[in-house]
């Protein structure tokens, strides 16, 4: 298990459509985000950009740091689920 600095929430100002915003995440979320954006050859704010748009177009959209938490989530997942397919 990762250390206490991975839990600790990181605030950083990021773009979206032409605003600035914060975003708080835990490290360990930031990092795993920069990684799917490098993945996608995207940067890490068109990426959020995507989510918040994904986000937006709900018709009950939570906030965007949660957003971004559940993204990771499912993408983590859907890995895990692409790594066990393989395996059989």
């Amino acid at each position: 298990m990762k250390g206490a600095a991975d839990r600790r929430l990181r605030k950083r100002s990021v773009l979206l459509a032409g605003h600035r915003t914060s975003l708080s995440l835990e490290a360990a979320f930031w990092d795993a985000l920069k990684e799917l954006a490098t993945a996608r050859g995207l940067s890490l704010n068109r990426l959020i950009e995507e989510i918040d748009r994904a986000r937006s177009a709900d018709a009950m959209p939570g906030n965007l740091s949660s957003a971004v938490r559940v993204f990771v989530l499912d993408a983590v997942r859907a890995s895990a689920s692409y790594t066990n397919s393989r395996k059989d």
